[in-house]
Formats: C-alpha cells, sequence, structure tokens
C-alpha cells in the first residue's frame, strides 16, 4: 500500500474517532437532566413574553426593546427573546453547560479514563468544544424557532417594519432573521469558550459554572460604569445586542463583522488558554 493511501486513511480513522466522540459527548450532554431542564426553561422564555404581551398588550417604550413591537408582527418575540435573554439566561445555561464540560468529568473520574483509551488531551479539548460550540447554537436556534412559532400564532408574521421605518418582505424579513441568529451565537460562543478555559483550571464543576456564569456578570458590570467608556467597546458582552444593525434599512456591515471578529478573538484567546492548560493538566481524578 503507497504511503498515501495510508496517510488517507489514517485521516479516516482520525476523522472517525473524533466523530464517535463527538457523538457520544452530545449525547451525554444532551441526556443530563439539568442541561434538558435549562433549555427547556430557555425554549419556553418566548411563549412566556408572547402570551404576556398577548394579554396586556403593552403601550409603546414600555418593557425591553422591540416589545411594543410584537402585537403587529410575531417576528418581532424573537428580537425581544433574545434580547431578554442575552444578559442573564444563556449565560446561565452556556455557563453551567461549558463550565461541567471539563471539570465535571474530573470531578468523577471519567476524566482521567478517557485520556487512557487512549484519546489526546487535545482532541479531547476539540471534542468538548465542539459540543460546548453545538450546545450554543441550539440554544439560540430553538429559542428563536419558539418565538417564531409562538409569534406566528399569537400576532401573526407580516412584513417587517424595521427600526429605520422602511418595510421590507417576509422573506427578506427571514434572512435578517436568520443573520440575528447567527450573530447572537458567535457573540455566545465567545463567552462559552471562557467556561470551556474555567472548567480545565479546576476539578469543581460548581466552582467552574458559578465562576462562569460571573464572567458575563462582571463584564456587564464594567460596562454599566461610564467612567470605564474607554475599554467598554473590548469588553465581552458589549456588542451582544449589536445584532439591531440588522434590523436597519442600511446594514453596518463592517461594524457586524468587527464585533464578530471581536467575539472570535476572545473564543480564540480562550481556547488557547484552554489547550495549555489542559497538555499541562495533572489529571489525578
Amino acid at each position: 500500500m503507497s504511503s498515501s493511501k495510508v496517510a488517507a486513511r489514517q485521516r479516516g480513522l482520525r476523522l472517525g474517532s473524533f466523530a464517535r466522540l463527538y457523538r457520544s459527548e452530545m449525547r451525554l450532554l444532551l441526556a443530563r437532566r439539568r442541561n434538558a431542564a435549562l433549555l427547556a426553561a430557555l425554549v419556553l422564555i418566548p411563549l412566556f413574553i408572547g402570551v404576556a404581551v398577548k394579554v396586556s398588550n403593552p403601550e409603546h417604550g414600555d418593557g425591553p426593546p422591540f416589545l411594543d413591537r410584537i402585537t403587529g408582527n410575531g417576528l418581532f418575540l424573537v428580537f425581544t427573546a433574545l434580547t431578554v435573554s442575552l444578559p442573564f439566561f444563556f449565560p446561565l445555561v452556556l455557563g453551567v453547560v461549558a463550565g461541567d464540560a471539563v471539570a465535571g468529568e474530573a470531578s468523577i473520574g471519567t476524566l482521567r479514563y478517557l485520556l487512557t483509551v487512549p484519546v489526546s488531551r487535545t482532541r479531547l479539548l476539540m471534542v468538548k468544544t465542539c459540543a460546548v460550540a453545538t450546545f450554543t447554537v441550539l440554544s439560540a436556534v430553538l429559542m428563536s424557532a419558539m418565538a417564531l412559532v409562538a409569534g406566528a400564532g399569537l400576532f401573526g408574521v407580516h412584513a417587517l417594519v424595521l427600526l429605520s421605518g422602511d418595510t421590507v418582505g417576509i422573506g427578506a424579513a427571514l434572512l435578517r432573521t436568520a443573520g440575528v441568529i447567527a450573530y447572537v451565537s458567535i457573540a455566545l460562543f465567545g463567552f462559552a469558550a471562557g467556561g470551556l478555559l474555567i472548567s480545565t483550571l479546576t476539578e469543581n464543576p460548581l466552582a467552574a459554572m458559578a465562576s462562569a456564569v460571573s464572567l458575563a456578570i462582571l463584564s456587564a458590570i464594567l460596562d454599566a460604569v461610564p467612567q470605564l467608556s474607554a475599554i467598554h467597546p473590548a469588553l465581552l458582552t458589549d456588542h451582544w445586542l449589536g445584532f439591531g444593525e440588522l434590523l436597519r434599512t442600511s446594514v453596518d456591515t463592517s461594524a457586524l463583522v468587527r464585533w464578530s471578529l471581536l467575539h472570535l478573538a476572545y473564543a480564540a484567546v480562550f481556547l488557547s488558554l484552554a489547550w495549555t492548560r489542559m497538555i499541562t493538566k495533572d489529571v489525578t481524578s
């Protein structure tokens, strides 16, 4: 057998091994009752908001952004649910999942077992990263899907009146909504990567979860201090609501790209530090 065929076979075996580990990790991630309960609670948020708006019919200017527009177009329930959930609910859910990713394995002794299968530490971290990233996207997509279904059922889905006053058709509106979900997923992955880093620093999953959630809280506190306005653009949470740009007639694409790259830069830094810690970590349990 030629060397090229051998190399191709080895790559295939590595990819197959990675795919099996990834599938196993996702099954474990979604099978945990705690994670399923958190995901269910997250998905139910837009339903509660939609029913509350249907009953109360809030006046213009009351409540969070987009709330008063929901009655005219159910699509705004998607944007309202994401806006309400970004400061606390998403960080709570993803902080728990990412914080438990490695620390949870270490606390029950399975991390040491996994590394003797044998599975390289780099590959294990890559699997954990892909699983956390998938859960992040899944959280944003499921919440948005529930919001879209609830909004359509309660208020109907119509042509979208943008924040700038212009109107776009349903097709363009759904395309912008998909862009909003993609942007939110990228922003949240930057945070989730920080939770994964914290998870490699301790064998106490509760401490890792709490520290991961605190990462978003600390960034939000710093973002709320006017005297620190010079550092606000570089903070992890400062541009989480930047998806509002997609709801304007003239979308500032350069700003969206810049903010997305900032979130990905956070993810790259966090994951690099997590990898450095992972390959030097003394696994004792």
